[in-house]
């Protein structure tokens, strides 16, 4: 907080994006100001499915254990037919983990559950949300954002570097900015609401009328509380009334059962389904995350994921030309993610239409593993590779060993906001030491030992192989080490910022044409 700015990053918005990067900027040592206009933390169940990949993310941000012990398991879903007998069956495939893939089927918690624990999170880091912050105004400077916020004491004026719009579908941001939203609305609106209700177990999701878009109605018992979350489509147009009398009487009219009774509602919401997407992600030194940038159908899980994602990708990068990395690094944000959430539009929509037609199964292109960034500059391939993963391609887990003896995984070492590099059977002198950069030896004379070929397994390392793993977790190059190769490989990383004290990182303009 120097040359008159009052943080390097002010993030407008904190729900599960705002907060995963406030979270990834403080434990990066960067100073943001996070704020919120609400008065009070979000307090409904929304985006309630965490994906195996956000998994991963949620485990490097040191949550996982705190999110799985809220949470829980999705119940089988329950259908019942018009005669009250019912079949019940599993809304997606329950595979086992691998040691390349640890997390392999969807959590469940409600969104509210999940972002209490990142704000506890983020206070261990030391920071906290400003509720009741409203940002009203920004204009853009050459060296950085004044920004006019609006609050209980009245409106104030700060400066930052950067701002960042984590403010949701409707997003001031992305609006001050002029940005289109090009999309459609699909022709769905529909009511999500938690409430206390007798008459249900909780030991599945309970679906009545399936594909009949005038008379369905979802049912699910939401894991960490004694809430259930009522899913049913309405009409489009017309006053919605959201007490507990009239979603009770909903459910009695489109169950036919008169012993479902809701007791208290703690929150409800009707929307409209959509999918948009912002036409840019970047202008000047302002970013779109998550809603901001995109919206689309609740189907498959996808949303909370995304956003969480975008955060992850999107921190590192700032927090890396803050620190001296060229500024060119950022416009990689908008080239990855932006392609990723088109196709979790697509995607999205495919599964609300398949839901029409009375079905729901999630396979697993839901689960977000597969997701790649071959195309970006960032993605170098120095090696001839016929298997194993490729530059761009998200970094597979294994289990190791330590020379010492000790039991890992390679996420273990990967955790954190480092970038790791892997080398395999080569000699000691490969790339200097450089702040930010783990450097690892795999091979009996190394301080990794594939003890049980999980490495070989996963990544296919021909001997002095490397492989350089971003700090989000993707794999940036894959290359058989020789003087030239590691020239290369030290020029990467100078661009990337990481250089040896006193050395300026180099300009990375030059990437995007090599």
């Amino acid at each position: 907080m120097t040359n008159g700015f009052a943080a390097d990053v002010l993030i407008c918005g904190a729900g599960a994006a705002g907060l995963t990067l406030g979270i990834e900027l403080a434990r990066r040592g960067i100073s943001f100001q996070l704020i919120e206009k609400m008065s009070e933390p979000f307090r409904g169940s929304r985006g309630k499915g965490i994906q195996p990949r956000t998994q991963e993310i949620f485990e490097d941000l040191g949550i996982l254990d705190r999110v799985v012990a809220a949470g829980g398991v999705y119940p089988p879903m329950r259908v019942y037919g018009d005669d009250g007998s019912y079949i019940e069956k599993d809304t997606g495939e329950r595979p086992d983990p691998t040691p390349a893939e640890p997390y392999a089927i969807a959590l469940m918690i409600p969104q509210f559950l999940t972002e209490r624990i990142m704000r506890e999170r983020l206070a261990e880091l030391g920071h906290r949300v400003e509720y009741g912050c409203e940002l009203v105004g920004f204009e853009q400077g050459e060296n950085g954002v004044m920004a006019r916020l609006a609050g209980p004491n009245g409106e104030q004026t700060v400066r930052a570097r950067y701002l960042v719009g984590a403010d949701g579908g409707h997003s001031f941001v992305r609006g001050a900015l002029g940005l289109n939203f090009p999309g459609k609305t699909l022709g769905v609106r529909a009511v999500v609401a938690d409430v206390l209700l007798t008459g249900l177990d909780r030991d599945a999701w309970h679906q009545f009328n399936d594909g009949d878009m005038e008379r369905m109605v979802a049912i699910c018992p939401l894991a960490g509380t004694d809430l259930f979350q009522i899913q049913a489509p309405i009409l489009l147009d017309g006053e919605v009334d959201l007490s507990a009398e009239q979603l009770g009487r909903l459910i009695n009219e489109r169950t036919g059962r008169g012993d479902v009774r809701v007791d208290s509602v703690a929150w409800a919401s009707a929307y409209l389904m959509k999918a948009r997407l912002a036409d840019r992600y970047r202008v000047d030194r302002v970013f779109l995350v998550g809603d901001a940038a995109h919206i689309h159908p609740p189907t498959g899980g996808q949303g909370l994921n995304t956003s969480v994602q975008d955060a992850y990708n999107l921190g590192w990068k700032l927090a890396a030309v803050l620190d001296g990395a060229d500024d060119c690094l950022l416009d990689t944000y908008e080239q990855e993610r932006r392609p990723v959430a088109e196709s979790v539009l697509g995607l999205s929509t495919r599964l609300l239409d398949t839901q029409k037609q009375g079905g729901m199964h999630r396979g697993r292109e839901v689960r977000q593993l597969d997701i790649a960034y071959p195309e970006s500059p960032l993605s170098r391939e120095m090696a001839e590779r016929s298997s194993g993963p490729h530059a761009g391609d998200r970094a597979p887990d294994a289990q190791i060993r330590g020379a010492a003896g000790q039991p890992w995984r390679l996420f273990q070492l990967l955790q954190g906001p480092h970038w790791t590099l892997l080398v395999h059977q080569a000699g000691r002198e490969t790339v200097g030491p450089l702040k930010g950069l783990h450097v690892h030896h795999i091979g009996p004379q190394g301080d990794v030992i594939d003890a049980w070929g999980h490495l070989r397994d996963a990544y296919a390392l021909a001997p002095g192989e490397c492989v350089l793993i971003r700090p989000d977790g993707y794999i940036g190059v894959m290359a058989i080490l020789d003087a030239d190769r590691t020239a290369k490989l030290e020029t990467y990383l100078a661009r990337m910022g990481l250089v040896q004290p006193g050395e300026d990182p180099k300009d990375c303009r030059d990437m995007f044409e090599q």
